[in-house]
């Protein structure tokens, strides 16, 4: 029952790192150099890769002509636009001198100059008659002449109001002409550089996923899916934000940095120069801070590719996870790699805010040192006032354009050291290249096979040898079967011949060429494997089926032919009748890895894959293992026949499979023991001998005569008749109970009832704003001391524009009073150099605080939304979009577009807001006229970024869903790799790749447009706004009512004010993808299961004894309400009994092992543990006294002993109790074998283990937790008959005083249950002891006989 009452801890406790699966050059070295050195140099080869150092271009590589020529488009939009603001400053340089020459004759009414007041006949003779101290050469009047009055045209200095007007009227219409191509230009560079930035990251997605496809298997031992899936979501779209509109920000904000530094040297060489000074300091500090920050970017990132690898596999065993209970243990696991990209990530911050605290140094300190030596130019009459505000203007234009790429700038240190990982794998040369397109094609295929003096050693374990001087031939057209213990080199034999691996020593050969020469495509195209664990794909069961004809003769063939052969595969694979019950029949979707059929149907299809194509040679490795008894023998039948006249080698535990192989190879720790026929190894009376004698069943203690069963009389009668009415899933949003379903309920009840499934909630702006606020409570200190860092830095605005106004009042002295020009420029240009160093501890301090709580930030969202993701019933996972893949992105995208708004960009949006608002307070005292009509201006900027954000948030909602779906297939792809490889699906799955991307990048082309038309008509407008206040102010100025220091002050407060309203709507982007990200992580949080892990409600179990009793139980799957899996099921099981479930695929085994978990509720009946209703327990109190061992067996990456310790109650557990757990499951002497014993990696989802190691792995964990009631499904089908019998005899032994469920297709593990329920469409039809239903002979009679080595007497 759901409840409110959880644990809502946050805890940041660091569990100690397991072994981090990263390989480096060196390790590599280190790894191989005890063997000799062509054997290592073999191994080396298939791991090890030269990491990148990429540079910012590099991430143009993929760019095509199309591209280039389209981004020259974009970049020179961007340089003009860029140009604009120096070719601003350059008529604003025009319109001061005229300002400053009207201001300085004032014929109708005292001005107020120096200490006294002067009419204008005092005015007049001062201003012609007076020299400048220390040049007594000079003539004022000779000066004027010369430079001002006759450019406008007066001899005496006086110039017409209405002649002033006209002038400015003129300059003004320049300003507006400069921001409607400012606002062509900005809309050219921004649409540009955001839809090449969409295809070039789509076209580096699909070089990555196409170089991940290209690596031989090796690669992914060392290399987790999970770490694929966040490459290529979470740090593609580091680079994607680095190379789209924030590059023509850059470019645009860069050229007005050069353009204005041209233009200042124009104007004034020697001003320029001195003030390029302050240029250097900058570019420098940008150069060497931009290297720090990469490296210690790259380090964040590479931190949690291990961490988002580890998610991965927890979120693709989420059944296995809480079972265990051990969601907290493994969520404090993946923070303890959350921990190194925090690190990281505050030494990066603290390096942009250094950076930026050097930017405005630069901005200041240019203004300091052009205040100082000014007067002293103007005093030499080498310039004018408006010659000195022109350079001043565009260098400080320059330098503000500098600080404001430096918030963007670690995009481009995220994206060049994101490409690094990238380029590393498209670069990587692979040791066996699927799609390298050389070596042989033979013209004709006999299927003969043969592995001369072959010594192998896995990659990943170089320590191990696995075999050594191996021989094996394998005649053409012959079925050899390879038999023997986990672990002997069977499933390595499939390997060497599909090249999964090369061996370091010998050769295998077809058809007597070498394998190594020949094409590998070609070579896999006529191979065609079932493993162990089948793998399918989220598509339809068609496309499935069809995919085995890819790379083969009939892969051209028309559709209807190639249906024809999936129909005739699907019939010889026993899966045509169950498929065909399906409401879509071949169309219908078998979801995620194809969860949405049982296992039995998932191998049924995946045989009829490999069969479909009619290969010349067959691999089947476990190919029945999940299949029921009847299948099984229906199944066989269907592979005997499809492997005459072919090569087959099988590998099986199930010895009644190869009894009629031509030859049966047993094997033992990488040798040959014994090889003949079924019959001749008998005979022999040795191992092979023992392997039958332990698989043997019981026969009839009575001794009756039966009729031998006929497989194929009973073909038709065993339909599955597929409890599957339907698999069409129904879309759910959220935990829906399917609550009293009868099984006669109609379509249309169950049309309605998904009907009323519940919508998304919607989430105002304010309340995400509480929520994220919410989640750096914790860190408030810090967020208040950045924010008065901005404050001081907002403020540095108007305080600007208040001292820039009086310098520029104190230069107009000049020609009255050059001492108090002097005393008063100096004073502020002092004021400046104050300036500067007080903005550069606020800026530094500031950034460092937002970035520091920006990243703790990120940790907390990443731990905390794992935790949630942990906490959801099973219910949740099995909805559509809820894949492994779309979880895992999610999980690394979310968190990282919050990080987008956070730190230094959250900063600067700070200081921009403070900024407009303070600027026009300032503008606004100082000059209320002007003020009041620039500031009203200021809103159509905001509106404007107002809707651009709202465009681009809506836009970013369905770009997630779509990197979800695209992310989603890729992560698919490449945790099947060894499935896909050897279907030769390489390039169908690069091709359907790049059909999802396309798709993604032509939807979102029109939002593009709108974007970049916002954007810059909000730049525009900074234009408009500039010429509004020149115009009106010189209205104002023209009739004496404000002089030139309200003026510039007033000016210089708003047009920065607008300015700043611009840049905070040019984080639009990152402002969409924080807010749907908010969204999404915050629907994730509010989300309550109905079984929820965290609730402390319900009673905790006392004294159990076990006793399970199913009580008339309903049950359809909350995803496929209408699709009736248990019928009224009733079955009771006694403390300490053991019992057995038997049946066909699909008949509600394993779901009655999910509901003991209390993986779901029950539509109708009840479950009780010793006569408790479990809905009334404690769910996490309830499971710790159950344990599960299931079909397909769950490591996660990390040693053998972490593995085993997870099934423990508690995290002290001794390695006394972990070594007993081993040895009961017979794989203690195994590990201790190995060279690194307990302490050895098991890789990626216990890749570098055998499949019957996994699962003996998977038993000890099981049985160290020492469980009242242990639940096994299937728990022994990957186990050889010899370890099988020992882990059988040691499952007996722990069931002893413990209550046991048993799925079983393998009959003799079950012989000796107490009970056996033998279950047909979600109900039991028989029950008893194995003697008592061999007596009815039965439905489990008929099982028994199929199985059976020799004919019952």
């Amino acid at each position: 029952m759901a409840d409110s009452s959880v644990s809502e801890k946050t805890p940041l406790v660091v569990a100690p790192l397991e072994k981090t699966p990263v390989v480096s050059d060196n390790a590599v070295h280190d790894e191989f150099s005890a063997l000799p050195p062509s054997e290592a140099q073999t191994l080396r080869d298939q791991v090890k890769y030269t990491e990148r150092d990429t540079s910012y271009l590099s991430l143009f590589r993929f760019a095509d002509f199309n591209d280039m020529c389209i981004l020259a488009i974009g970049f020179a939009s961007a340089l003009a636009e860029g140009c604009m603001r120096p070719l601003m400053s350059l008529v604003l340089g025009q319109i001061t001198d005229l300002f400053a020459a009207y201001t300085r004759y004032v014929p109708y009414e005292d001005f107020y100059y120096g200490d006294k007041f002067l009419n204008s006949t005092e005015y007049y003779n001062s201003y012609y008659n007076s020299s400048f101290s220390g040049n007594s050469t000079y003539n004022q009047t000779e000066y004027y002449t010369n430079s001002t009055s006759s450019y406008y045209g007066y001899d005496n200095g006086y110039i017409d109001p209405d002649y002033f007007q006209r002038q400015v009227n003129m300059y003004t219409t320049y300003l507006v002409y400069i921001g409607i191509a400012d606002v062509t230009l900005s809309y050219l560079s921004t649409y540009v550089f955001i839809d090449r930035g969409d295809v070039i990251s789509s076209r580096i997605r699909e070089k990555y996923l196409e170089a991940t496809l290209r690596q031989n298997v090796a690669y992914f031992d060392k290399v987790g899916t999970g770490e694929i899936t966040s490459r290529i979501s979470g740090d593609a779209i580091l680079i994607q934000e680095g190379i789209s509109e924030k590059i023509g920000y850059c470019i645009a904000n860069f050229a007005t940095l050069i353009a204005g530094f041209i233009v200042a040297l124009t104007r004034s060489y020697q001003l320029a120069l001195i003030l390029s000074s302050m240029l250097a300091m900058m570019i420098t500090s940008f150069s060497f801070g931009s290297q720090a920050m990469k490296r210690a970017i790259r380090r964040s990132l590479s931190g949690y590719s291990v961490g988002g690898t580890l998610a991965e596999e927890v979120l693709s065993s989420i059944r296995n996870v809480q079972a265990f209970g051990i969601q907290e243990r493994l969520a404090l696991r993946y923070d303890s790699y959350l921990v190194v990209t925090e690190k990281y990530g505050h030494r990066a911050g603290l390096l942009l805010g250094v950076m930026m605290g050097f930017m405005f140094v630069g901005i200041y300190g240019a203004d300091a040192i052009a205040f100082f030596v000014g007067p002293m130019y103007i005093q030499s009459g080498v310039l004018t006032t408006g010659k000195i505000v022109t350079v001043l203007l565009t260098v400080t234009h320059g330098a503000f354009a500098m600080s404001h790429i430096s918030p963007h700038f670690k995009a481009f240190t995220s994206a060049t050291a994101a490409a690094s990982k990238i380029y590393t794998t498209i670069d990587r040369q692979s040791a066996i290249d699927s799609l390298n397109a050389g070596g042989e094609k033979l013209q004709t295929v006999n299927g003969d096979i043969q592995l001369h003096d072959i010594k192998f050693i896995y990659p990943s374990r170089p320590n191990v040898v696995v075999m050594d001087d191996f021989n094996l031939n394998v005649k053409a057209g012959t079925t050899v079967a390879l038999v023997g213990a986990s672990g002997s080199g069977k499933s390595t034999i499939v390997g060497l011949i599909e090249r999964f691996y090369n061996p370091v020593r010998g050769f295998v050969t077809l058809d007597g060429v070498d394998i190594t020469k020949l094409n590998i495509h070609w070579l896999r195209s006529k191979i065609s494997l079932v493993s162990q664990e089948p793998t399918l794909f989220s598509t339809t069961v068609y496309n499935n089926v069809k995919q085995g004809l890819i790379g083969s003769e009939y892969e051209h063939l028309s559709e209807a032919e190639k249906f024809d052969l999936v129909v005739e595969a699907c019939k010889q694979a026993n899966a045509y009748n169950f498929i065909q019950a399906l409401p879509l029949g071949m169309e219908t979707p078998v979801g995620e890895r194809g969860f949405l059929l049982s296992g039995g149907q998932k191998q049924r299809i995946a045989i009829a894959r490999a069969i479909v194509s009619n290969p010349r040679i067959l691999l089947l490795d476990e190919a029945t293992s999940a299949l029921d008894t009847r299948s099984e023998g229906i199944v066989q039948e269907a592979l005997d026949r499809a492997s005459k006249n072919r090569t087959t080698i099988v590998i099986a535990h199930r010895l009644s499979t190869i009894k009629d192989a031509d030859c049966i190879v047993v094997m033992k720790k990488g040798v040959i023991v014994e090889s003949g026929t079924h019959n001749e190894l008998l005979e022999k009376k040795a191992e092979y001998y023992e392997l039958v004698q332990s698989q043997k069943i019981k026969q009839e203690e009575k001794g009756e005569t039966s009729e031998e069963f006929s497989v194929t009389s009973e073909t038709e009668s065993f339909d599955e008749k597929v409890e599957i009415d339907s698999l069409e899933k129904i879309k759910t949003r959220a935990s829906v109970k399917v609550t009293a379903i009868s099984p006669e309920c109609d379509s249309s009840d169950i049309e309605s009832l998904a009907a009323e499934t519940p919508k998304e909630k919607e989430y105002t702006f304010r309340e995400l704003i509480v929520f994220i606020s919410g989640l750096s409570k914790v860190d408030s200190k810090y967020v208040y001391i950045g924010f008065v860092g901005s404050i001081l830095q907002g403020m540095s605005y108007p305080a600007l524009g208040e001292f820039y106004g009086h310098a520029v009042e104190g230069l107009n002295f000049a020609f009255t009073d050059p001492d108090r020009m002097f005393r008063q420029v100096y004073t502020y240009a002092g004021l400046f150099l104050m300036l500067a160093i007080v903005i550069f501890f606020a800026t530094t301090s500031a950034n460092w605080c937002y970035s520091y709580v920006g990243q703790r930030l990120v940790r907390r969202i990443r731990y905390q939304m794992f935790r949630n993701l942990l906490r959801q019933d099973i219910a949740f996972y099995d909805r559509e979009e809820n894949t492994t893949g779309a979880l895992t992105v999610s999980l690394a995208n979310e968190a990282q577009s919050i990080d987008g708004l956070s730190g230094s960009t959250f900063g600067q949006i700070s200081n921009s807001a403070v900024i407009v608002v303070s600027s026009a307070i300032l503008g606004i005292i100082v000059a209320w006229n002007l003020g009041l009509v620039c500031v009203a201006c200021v809103p159509f900027m905001i509106i404007s970024g107002f809707f651009r954000f709202q465009v681009l948030a809506k836009f970013e909602e369905t770009v997630k869903k779509s990197h979800e779906v695209s992310a989603a297939y890729a992560c698919e792809a490449t945790s099947a790799i060894k499935t896909v490889i050897s279907l030769t699906r390489e390039e169908d799955v690069i091709l359907h790749y790049h059909t999802v991307l396309h798709e993604q990048t032509q939807k979102s082309r029109g939002t593009s447009r709108v974007s970049a038309i916002l954007y810059a008509f909000a730049q525009g407008m900074q234009y408009f706004i500039t010429a509004l206040a020149f115009w009106y102010g010189s209205n104002l100025l023209r009739v004496r009512k404000y002089g030139l220091l309200e003026f510039y002050i007033s000016y210089m407060a708003i047009i920065f004010g607008s300015q700043s309203a611009g840049i905070i709507f040019s984080y639009a982007s990152n402002m969409g993808k924080a807010k749907i990200a908010a969204v999404s992580i915050k629907r994730i949080f509010d989300s309550t299961p109905e079984i929820d892990s965290w609730s402390t409600v319900g009673a905790d179990p006392v004294d159990v004894e076990g006793a399970i009793e199913f009580k008339d139980v309903v049950f359809r799957y909350p995803t496929r309400p209408q699709v009736p899996v248990l019928n009224k099921l009733s079955l009771s099981v006694k403390p300490g009994q053991y019992v057995a479930l038997v049946g066909a695929s699909g008949c509600g085994k394993s779901t009655t092992i999910g509901l003991v978990e209390s993986f779901y509720r029950p539509d109708a009946g009840e479950i009780f543990l010793d006569g408790v209703d479990i809905k009334t327990l404690n769910v996490n109190a309830y499971r710790s006294h159950i344990a599960l061992v299931s079909q397909e067996p769950t490591l996660y990456a990390g040693s053998i002993a972490y593995n085993v310790k997870l099934g423990s109650l508690s995290d002290d557990v001794s390695d006394e109790a972990m070594i007993a757990a081993c040895k009961q499951a017979n794989i203690h002497d195994f590990i201790t074998s190995l060279p690194d014993g307990y302490d050895t990696m098991v890789g990626s989802k216990g890749t570098l283990l055998s499949g019957g190691q996994k699962q003996r792995v998977a038993i000890a964990r099981a049985l160290i937790r020492q469980p009242k009631i242990l639940l096994l499904d299937e728990a022994t089908s990957a186990l050889d008959s010899e370890s099988e019998k020992i882990v059988q005899a040691a499952l007996d032994s722990a069931a002893q005083g413990r209550t046991t469920i048993a799925v079983a297709h393998r009959l003799s593990t079950i012989q000796n249950a107490h009970q056996i329920f033998v279950f047909d469409l979600g109900v039991v039809v028989e029950q008893g002891t194995h003697q008592e239903l061999l007596a009815l002979k039965g439905r489990y009679f008929e099982l028994v006989q199929m199985q059976a080595l020799e004919e019952m007497k």
